[in-house]
């Protein structure tokens, strides 16, 4: 008689019961390695599928063993708690050789290094390739080519989601109540696919817990201690898309090919977040550009030129390592959820990556706040440029971000300036939210669409401009905001509004309850031209530059007869004070006849 060891490879494959069915095992020993009933015991007894599958295949073994001539028993040690612990580092594996070696039998493995091994050992040894026919599974029956997902749980009737992201409707597929070992039988038909290929991956296993990515079907698996019950989820996509398949303007299209390259896309569970993300890595892969992915599990339907990475270790960080080696030009970040992956997304930007991140919100600007107290403030207009909701399976609203030094909407006074994150619709370019520090806190601030009251304003306009026309009969008045405006009037008749020291002008805005300021008809070509407009005095030691008070604290270059001088701020009251020994004003002085011979040019920031 014949004797064979059978490993936990062919065992939980169930290609040793394979060939005992077949006839081509016959009148043998089969030996079990105690240490393999041991490592199936503890991955039972952590509630991992795997540890039942093999103990239900050894049953069945011996249930065959009288039809067959054949006799199972146990050989070997147990394993000691560190052999289980250090399992995956190959210590069961040495265990199970040791025991063909001393009772000369035959290895059969379905596992290529356990079998390499045995060959440097000298030891007879048999390769069992698995191989799974995909008709065969049980849950296939369930889907047809309107299917998105399939959910199966215990004493209740199977349902499906049927239709397309937006559109779907969940129904009965049947009227048969599942019972749990009808859903054992499915969840031991896919657990017994794991290894047979590179199509089936076990991507999480936990207590209570399996993920399976099985071809295009990801399998998530739960039972009890986890979930009250078993259950299976299978979620099969049912649409590829390009681009070309999305209503995408041309501005957007040039946007995505030039510019974009911090992107975060958006959407409820089941809007189609995956499909569009799909769809960009496939475009840049047809633009030439080098593209890997991110995914937990690994389930996006890209071109077989994109290589999609899983974690390394457990993590992507350590994935994040491999890919920099790499030097990839766009990675897609499938599912940025843990706080590590909001670090580990930005990190890779700000190296230079092109990032395409996908995340669950509620509305574009949910997405966007996840990130805040994940990265800091300031940077992640660095880390996001473009913002993509999609909802239906379409895209929604697009918002592009941008950081800028300014007051934010609602307030008014100038030492308010800080920095801001602006939120803008890509579409019109109209602002829709700001971000910034508000005492010690990060606010997200709508900025609402002003209703026009054409009525009351026109009431302001007059009640102001009598007020002017005082001074100047052809005064102009501009509305700048509900408690600021802009006076246009002969610079002549400026001296008398503004009165000394500033006396009159300060008793005209308390009065009106408004800021004033007040411009030269002849400067009004600012808003056209490069030029600042300014006026011109000295005393005996300072030159004094004066612009209209809404340019305070902002910066001015300054340039004599065209010739670059300095960049110097704007002070109170829109004043310019420079030293005359200073070298900005022997420069000035030196250079300068007149003042025409001054241009000052507001510096964009």
């Amino acid at each position: 008689m014949s004797k064979i060891v059978a490993d936990t490879s062919v065992i939980i494959n169930g290609q040793l019961i394979a060939q005992i069915e077949a006839g081509s095992i016959r009148n043998s020993e089969i030996i079990i390695p105690q240490a393999v009933f041991d490592e199936l015991q503890s991955q039972a007894s952590s509630k991992k599928e795997q540890g039942f599958v093999g103990l239900e295949k050894i049953k069945k073994l011996k249930e065959l063993s009288g039809s067959f001539g054949l006799v199972v028993v146990t050989k070997g040690p147990h394993p000691s708690t560190d052999d289980i612990k250090f399992a995956s580092s190959g210590r069961i594996d040495a265990l199970i050789t040791d025991v063909a070696i001393q009772n000369d039998a035959i290895l059969y493995t379905s596992d290529n290094v356990q079998y390499l091994v045995a060959q440097a050992k000298d030891l007879e040894t048999v390769f069992l390739q698995p191989i799974i026919k995909n008709e065969t599974l049980e849950f296939l029956k369930f889907f047809d080519d309107q299917t998105m997902s399939v959910h199966l749980k215990e004493n209740q009737r199977p349902l499906a989601k049927k239709g397309k992201p937006g559109t779907f409707i969940l129904t009965a597929i049947s009227d048969e109540i599942l019972t749990r070992d009808y859903l054992k039988m499915i969840s031991t038909q896919i657990s017994s696919t794991i290894g047979v290929s590179d199509s089936s991956t076990l991507e999480i296993s936990k207590t209570g817990a399996t993920v399976i990515q099985l071809d295009d079907y990801r399998i998530a698996i739960t039972f009890p201690p986890f979930s009250d019950s078993f259950e299976i989820t299978i979620v099969h996509p049912i649409v590829k898309l390009s681009l070309d398949d999305y209503d995408i303007s041309e501005k957007l299209m040039e946007r995505f090919s030039d510019r974009a390259e911090g992107i975060l896309i958006s959407g409820s569970p089941g809007s189609g977040k995956s499909t569009l993300a799909s769809g960009l890595a496939n475009f840049y892969h047809s633009g030439g550009k080098i593209v890997k992915t991110f995914e937990s599990p690994r389930d996006l339907q890209v071109n077989p030129g994109i290589t999609q990475y899983g974690k390394l270790d457990g993590s992507f960080d350590n994935t994040a390592d491999i890919l920099l080696l790499v030097r990839p030009d766009y990675t897609i970040f499938d599912e940025v959820r843990r706080q590590e992956d909001f670090r580990t997304f930005a990190d890779l930007r700000l190296t230079g990556v092109g990032m395409v991140g996908v995340v669950h919100a509620n509305s574009p600007i949910d997405a966007i706040q996840r990130f805040i107290g994940k990265i800091e403030l300031g940077i992640i207009p660095s880390v996001l440029d473009t913002v993509v909701f999609v909802k239906d399976g379409e895209i929604n609203t697009v918002y592009e971000l941008e950081l800028k030094v300014k007051v934010p909407t609602g307030m008014t006074e100038s030492d308010l300036a800080r920095p801001v994150i602006e939120i803008r619709n890509f579409a019109d370019a109209l602002l829709a939210y700001e971000i910034y520090t508000f005492g010690e806190e990060n606010v997200i601030v709508p900025v609402s669409k002003k209703t026009e009251k054409v009525g009351i304003q026109k009431l302001a306009e007059d009640k102001i401009k009598e007020t002017f026309q005082n001074y100047d009969p052809r005064a102009q008045v501009e509305i700048l905001s509900d408690n600021r405006v802009k006076v246009i009037v002969d610079e002549q008749c400026i001296a008398s509004i503004i009165g000394r020291g500033g006396s009159n002008i300060n008793e005209i805005e308390k009065r009106l309850q408004v800021h004033i300021d007040v411009i030269p008809k002849d400067a009004e070509s600012f808003h056209s031209s490069d030029d600042l407009p300014f006026t011109f005095s000295e005393s005996k030691t300072t030159l004094l530059l004066t612009v209209s008070r809404e340019f305070t604290s902002m910066y001015a270059d300054v340039y004599v007869n065209d010739h670059y001088v300095s960049s110097v701020r704007i002070g109170k009251k829109g004043q310019i004070k420079i030293p005359k020994r200073s070298d900005v004003g022997r420069s000035i002085l030196q250079e300068s006849s007149s003042q025409n011979d001054i241009k000052l040019h507001l510096k964009d920031f």
